[in-house]
């Protein structure tokens, strides 16, 4: 008989816990995989709940198979039936635990914290950052997640470090163990190597009566009543590295084996529960019992929305592979697309012959194929008319208002911006038509209500587009027209709030996440915060110039400034370089921030003549595109760059948007041109109260010179 396999104990570790749950809302304990972090926390979890015995205690506990699904470990404590975009859904996750902590103190214990998936690891983040409840953690610091790394290093819980008492045990170690087992118990840890966890009920009936029990009694597995609305109990390995040695053991066959039997025994009572589908669709792509495809494709579908991209590429990447539908095509298609990988989506849209397709199919190709040549393949001209000629082909008024509503964000992105509105509204004042018209449209009339000076307009087309239910990247679109409506209103922390809604770990998938870095960068660099602005774009600009986004123009346009006003001269020169490369009609509507970024180039490199006439330049651009916020800004820059010639316009632009910061523009122009330091003092007051730093320092900067 094999020896049971003991875990080590740590005492004064498990006081520091004992005092942290009592005191800053909870602990991470981190170590190695066999250390004894799960004991850790379990005895921690017994001792409060024996001092405070109202305590509701649920488990989460990471593994190798949950990861792969979205909330897979969460699947037992989260109600999730209602797909929806992945802020969507952190927020109804958040919803559903809080409602459990209002029954009573909620201790949640999250167990191997590195084997999270990126939504479940968000959702701790986020509970710990709200004391949404008392929470104790295990992970491996070099294995953990941005999110979860998160909660020490923004001190949100205590991080308490534990190290084997003595030598650590090895590969070699597990393995001699494991080839001790007997043949129930070994059993018992192939299955959860292939599946883990598994409920005790199933694992009985694949690994034999008696065989869960043997197991534990040998310390190879254990069960847990993790609480929720799980099928209790769920076994578990007993140490990570079992189901690791033991899967490699089994190999390429055994695994295959298993994965059929697990699969024939799962689908026999179905979930109902969007991960544990997700988790069976996952498990059946590598077994000798495939689902059908169209459950497949459904699985794919549902991973988009889920906002798993990699997960939906897989299923849907099988569908097609097995029956070439054009479910699983649309969903492969957007999955890559979404990645920023254009010639692979481009090539799988391309197989499909439109004049089989019926006029909904037809519509439900179009709009991810001609998206993905706009952006990806950088062919805005091209997907315009291929837009225009499928347009032709529909009778349908709900497949012709999703074709408008594209065709209104590819005229906005050209800079057609009075186009772009003209087709919104065309869409948005019929009656309520399907999600995706109503979203591409509420987000172009969104942004280039923002960018016309038309700004009492832009919340209430933001509202229309957030409540359409579309998982793409739209929702920055409109975050960034929120974001200028703020900034001119002067309302500079809230823009910083709403900016910052987009990088607190709910976008930790690209390019969602690089996108999030240059909304909230945009706002530092209002606040003057140029080296903080710079940190963000740098990585994310690189990030975004590959995935063929307009986004990716823009971030370079933003880093130039950035860059330039810390006084760095090939720096800005080089990314304004790399900026005027990238920028094309699919940016267009960026244009006037590119001229915005050659201004302050030029500044730093000390031709102040030039960025004054490239600020203006960038100003009367704006003004023909009719983006006239943008013509009120970079007339303003024109002045912070010392500009005496911009009190017309600026009043004019002014009159035309009525705002705050308008009319501090023009209060600032008038105080240059009439050289009033007194009025100029009084702008830079006005300006730091705001929070407007940068323009703040050039007013002080201005006043200084001419004092």
């Amino acid at each position: 008989m094999p020896i049971r396999w003991n875990v080590p104990q740590h005492a004064a570790a498990l006081e520091r816990l004992d005092a942290a749950l009592g005191e800053a809302g909870g602990g991470v304990v981190v170590g190695p995989d066999g250390v004894g972090k799960s004991t850790l926390a379990r005895l921690a979890a017994e001792r409060y709940c024996e001092r405070q015995p109202s305590t509701l205690t649920r488990w989460v506990i990471g593994t190798p198979a949950e990861r792969v699904v979205p909330f897979g470990a969460f699947g037992h404590l989260v109600d999730i039936a209602d797909i929806g975009k992945p802020s969507a859904l952190l927020r109804a996750a958040r919803a559903s635990l809080t409602q459990v902590a209002q029954q009573g103190d909620l201790l949640l214990v999250v167990d191997e914290a590195h084997d999270l998936d990126i939504l479940s690891a968000t959702l701790v983040y986020q509970l710990a950052l709200t004391r949404a409840a008392r929470m104790v953690v295990t992970a491996r610091a070099d294995a953990a997640p941005a999110a979860i790394a998160a909660l020490w290093t923004d001190g949100l819980l205590e991080r308490i470090d534990v190290e084997p008492p003595g030598r650590a045990r090895t590969a070699a170690d597990v393995d001699e163990f494991l080839s001790q087992l007997p043949a129930p118990a070994r059993s018992v840890l192939d299955y959860l190597a292939v599946l883990e966890p598994l409920t005790l009920a199933d694992l009985t009936v694949l690994a034999g009566e008696g065989a869960v029990s043997q197991a534990e009694d040998l310390g190879a597995a254990e069960t847990r009543v993790r609480g929720g609305s799980a099928t209790d109990p769920v076994v578990y390995t007993a140490h990570p590295l079992f189901g690791e040695r033991a899967a490699a053991a089994l190999g390429p066959d055994g695994t295959r084996r298993l994965r059929t039997d697990l699969v024939n025994l799962l689908s026999q009572h179905p979930s109902e529960h969007p991960s544990e589908r997700l988790r069976l669709a996952s498990l059946a792509l590598k077994c000798d019992a495939p689902q059908p495809v169209t459950e497949v494709a459904d699985a794919a579908q549902q991973a988009l929305r889920l906002g798993d991209l990699l997960l939906a590429e897989r299923l849907a990447r099988a569908a097609v592979e097995r029956s070439g539908s054009l479910a699983a095509r649309l969903v492969l298609g957007q999955a890559l697309a979404w990645q920023g990988r254009g010639r692979d989506a481009g090539a799988v849209l391309a197989a499909v012959d439109p004049a089989d397709l019926s006029e909904p199919e037809l519509m439900a190709w179009a709009v991810p194929r001609a998206a993905n040549q706009f952006w990806m393949l950088g062919e805005p001209e091209r997907a315009t008319a291929f837009l225009q000629t499928t347009r032709n082909r529909v009778t349908q008024p709900e497949a012709r208002a999703v074709l408008d509503g594209l065709t209104a964000t590819f005229a906005m992105n050209s800079g057609n911006l009075q186009r772009a509105i003209t087709l919104a509204t065309s869409v948005l004042d019929d009656p309520p038509g399907n999600d995706m018209a109503v979203a591409w449209a509420a987000s172009a009339a969104a942004l280039s209500s923002a960018r016309m000076g038309r700004l009492g307009d832009v919340e209430r087309f933001a509202e229309r587009a957030m409540t359409a239910e579309h998982p793409g990247l739209l929702r920055f679109t409109v975050g960034l027209g929120q974001l200028i409506s703020l900034l001119m209103a002067g309302e500079v922390m809230q823009a910083q709030t709403l900016a910052q809604q987009f990088t607190d770990f709910a976008e930790l998938q690209q390019p969602g996440r690089s996108i999030g870095e240059v909304l909230l960068a945009y706002v530092l660099l209002v606040k003057g915060e140029f080296a903080a602005a710079a940190t963000l774009l740098e990585p994310a600009a690189a990030e975004l110039e590959r995935s063929g986004y307009s986004w990716g123009p823009f971030s370079l346009m933003l880093l130039t400034t950035a860059v330039a006003r810390q006084g760095d001269i090939p720096g800005s020169a080089k990314a304004l370089r790399r900026a005027e490369t990238r920028h094309g009609t699919k940016s267009a509507l960026f244009a006037p921030e590119l001229g915005i970024a050659r201004a302050w180039t030029r500044a730093t490199a000390r031709d102040n003549t030039g960025a004054i006439s490239a600020a203006r330049e960038a100003a009367r651009a704006a003004e023909r595109a009719n983006q006239s916020t943008l013509g009120l800004l970079a007339y303003y820059d024109a002045v912070r760059l010392g500009d005496l010639r911009a009190v017309d316009p600026l009043t004019r632009l002014a009159r035309e948007i009525d705002c705050p910061v308008g009319h501090l523009a023009v209060r600032h122009a008038r105080a240059m041109a009439d050289r009033d330091t007194v009025a100029l003092r009084a702008v830079a007051d006005e300006l730091f109260a705001l929070g407007m730093g940068a323009a703040a320092a050039d007013a002080t900067t201005q006043a200084q010179r001419l004092g």
